[in-house]
């Protein structure tokens, strides 16, 4: 049964129009998406190992896709497995309230990385389990925006509750003060999985036996190249451009709604462009 009440609601809101969300960097840089569990034993896991929320390629952990599966579990305890760098926080908090909700015990496992939205997930657990090695990110809410000062002032005042609305669902877990969790995420925290216990972030260690490695996903590859592309300072349209000449997912084929497929040859302009980006991050 359900033994976490104290758990606050989190409030349900959207990107506003002119704003767009991206991955910051270091969550990228950090996530490794080779991490799986050893074993998924057991009909009733969910994995997230992917970003939260859909992205342009189409991909990506939606609340539609976790509601769905919660209601084929009809109540049973459930395991949710996470390795994910994050996405967008408003779908990351709709996830937390359906798991906090969710009337069986739900145990989560951070096998790798829990970052952003995907920390907020894991806190619904009523208990927590992570990796010796594996990491809780927490921030503040990160966007993309564009606009005058008017503009940013916006943006800032309409981010501000869900910031103090994460800051009060990591209080609540952890037993931290708010002014301690506010402080943590205005460093944009990156806290291991011994420290995680220590804060009351999590409950236990997982044993290394639970863990295992398995070939990187392309869609997590590609993510990371559109990471440092970004860093580099290619303007996210070019970004898209690329990624698509060089093609989606191995084995998959142009979708009708022009999200990127596979190609037989890359194109050595593209490669050629690539590599000039990626080179400008050593400098």
């Amino acid at each position: 049964m359900k033994k976490l009440k104290n758990l606050p609601a989190a409030p349900e809101g959207r990107l506003f129009a002119s704003g767009k969300r991206d991955l910051p960097a270091a969550a990228i840089e950090r996530w490794d998406g080779s991490i799986r569990a050893a074993s998924q034993s057991g009909e009733n896991t969910i994995t997230i190992f992917d970003v939260i929320g859909e992205d342009w390629w189409g991909d990506g952990v939606s609340a539609n896709r976790i509601s769905a599966a919660l209601r084929s579990l009809g109540g049973g305890d459930v395991t949710v497995h996470i390795n994910s760098p994050g996405g967008d926080m408003f779908e990351g908090l709709a996830i937390y309230n359906l798991l906090r909700e969710y009337e069986g015990k739900v145990t989560v496992k951070v096998l790798g990385l829990a970052a952003s939205a995907a920390s907020i997930i894991a806190m619904a657990g009523d208990e927590v389990q992570i990796g010796r090695g594996a990491f809780l990110m927490i921030h503040n809410a990160w966007i993309v925006a564009a606009g005058n000062r008017n503009d940013f002032r916006e943006y800032a005042d309409y981010l501000e509750p869900f910031d103090k609305a994460m800051a009060d669902i990591y209080a609540a877990r952890s037993g931290m003060s708010v002014s301690d969790v506010q402080s943590l995420m205005d460093k944009e925290s990156f806290i291991g999985g011994s420290d995680s216990i220590e804060k009351g972030l999590a409950d236990a260690l997982l044993s290394s036996d639970e863990l295992t490695s398995d070939e990187e996903s392309p869609a997590a590859a590609i993510r990371k190249i559109d990471a440092f592309l970004a860093k580099g300072g290619m303007p996210r349209s070019e970004r898209r451009k690329h990624l698509k000449a060089l093609g989606g997912m191995p084995g998959a084929t142009p979708e009708k709604d022009d999200k990127p497929g596979a190609v037989d040859e890359v194109n050595p302009e593209v490669i050629n462009s690539l590599k000039s980006a990626l080179a400008s991050l050593g400098e």
